[in-house]
């Protein structure tokens, strides 16, 4: 999988199961989650993802979601330097995601 995604290419990763929905790592803030997510997708907030790494696999494939794609860029630079190989994040975060893909979704 490439380091980012796009809506559109997550979109199609999900529709054919090539990736499960909890490879969705959410780094935000809990009340950012609760405003808005992607059902079926973590929350691990950035600032505890280096206390929570033994909570994923390092062979397993993420995707790192937040709002605009800046803080889930940082985590996934940081897992692929703690050894995670298959790490990709969503570019442009829920907000693109909301906007391209899943109108339902509100937007903040």
């Amino acid at each position: 999988m490439q380091a980012r995604l796009t809506p559109e290419e997550l979109s199609a990763l999900l529709e054919a199961q090539a990736i499960p929905r909890n490879a969705l790592i959410d780094v935000r803030e809990p009340w950012e989650y609760e405003l808005t997510h992607i059902e079926g997708s973590r929350l691990i907030p950035l600032d505890q993802l280096h206390e929570r790494l033994g909570e994923l696999a390092p062979d397993a494939e993420l995707v790192l979601i937040c709002h605009h794609g800046v803080r889930s860029l940082m985590g996934a630079r940081f897992l692929r330097a703690s050894g995670f190989a298959r790490v990709s994040d969503l570019k442009g975060g829920i907000d693109a995601w909301a906007r391209r893909i899943d109108r339902s979704l509100p937007t903040y």
